[in-house]
């Protein structure tokens, strides 16, 4: 499962592999190593072995200063973890602008002397997220041959640049590049959305360790199981899909400070809930103009309630 911020926590990650699994592991949306170097257990909440009890999970952490990195990262080993992630492929522009995530990849230099510093001081393996660039793919051919220097677990790529954030194409092909001139381990992370691009993927890529998937198992949660047992004929997905968001908006409501905190955090998964489902304009309007609690849970049951009527199979007039 690939660290989506605000979407993939420990709670998600739980239910998720409650009503679905499919996934080995995900990696934790990204925490941001601070200056000061005090860690409260509230910051690394995400995080603590205690919360991550049904899916294991590697933790991401966003930087680009060596000595915070490695208090948070050792932090982290001390937890238990044996590996930790190096976010350098966050594409939004609050964090690219301040040369973190996929704004630092195009110094190269920067990151040789990040790691120079991180590969000695910390406790445990590191693994690297990356795009392809900031701007232009030349980024991470220039960034290759350096980081290849280095013991790194694995190397996870998304094949687009930061400008590109989720918009446009995966480039295919300058993956494909990657794979030829890199030594470590590689994961894929881009654009699966049907176990067909999964199969089409592997095919050609058969060299890749392992495979990533991050919004489209927000919109179609079956997808990892599908991958992973080859089965797609799944009965009762829509009944299924309800008691997953209800395990959801329960959890959420337990530890979210009001019910608009609870509501902001639902309708925002929607985004991605109703990506299946056609001509649902209207019902997610409906959905996303609610203000409380019981008329949300009053419409959101409602919706499942007609698409599953709409699913059943059809009697046969002749019979």
């Amino acid at each position: 499962m690939a660290p989506m911020k605000g979407f993939t926590d420990h709670l998600f990650r739980s239910a998720f592999a409650d009503h679905f699994g499919g996934f080995d592991l995900a990696v934790a949306p990204f925490i941001a190593s601070k200056p000061d170097h005090r860690i409260k257990r509230k910051y690394v909440k995400d995080v603590l072995p205690e919360n991550n009890t049904r899916m294991p999970v590697v933790p991401q952490i966003l930087s680009k200063t060596a000595a915070d990195f490695i208090v948070l990262a050792n932090y982290l080993y001390d937890l238990g973890y044996d590996t930790v992630n190096w976010n350098l492929g966050c594409p939004y522009p609050m964090v690219a602008n301040k040369k973190r995530g996929s704004g630092m990849l195009p110094y190269t230099d920067r990151i040789r002397t990040f790691l120079d510093k991180v590969i000695h001081e910390i406790h445990g393996s590191l693994s690297i997220k990356v795009r392809l660039g900031w701007k232009e793919n030349a980024d991470i051919f220039r960034l290759l041959p350096v980081i290849d220097q280095y013991p790194l677990s694995e190397i996870i790529i998304h094949p687009r640049t930061g400008l590109q954030r989720y918009q446009g194409s995966v480039d295919l092909d300058a993956f494909e590049d990657c794979l030829a001139v890199i030594r470590h381990p590689v994961v894929y992370n881009g654009d699966i959305r049907t176990v067909g691009d999964f199969r089409r993927l592997s095919r050609r890529f058969d060299r890749v360790h392992a495979w990533m998937i991050g919004r489209w198992c927000l919109a179609d949660p079956f997808l990892p199981g599908c991958i992973t047992t080859g089965a797609d004929d799944i009965p009762d997905k829509i009944y299924r899909m309800q008691r997953f968001h209800e395990a959801l908006f329960e959890a959420y409501n337990g530890v979210l400070d009001g019910p608009s905190h609870v509501l902001n955090k639902m309708k925002g998964l929607w985004r991605y809930f109703s990506l299946p489902f056609e001509d649902c304009r209207k019902t997610m309007k409906k959905i996303t103009k609610t203000r409380q609690p019981d008329q949300y849970l009053e419409r959101v049951n409602l919706f499942f309630g007609t698409e599953a009527q709409l699913r059943q199979p059809k009697a046969d007039p002749s019979a």
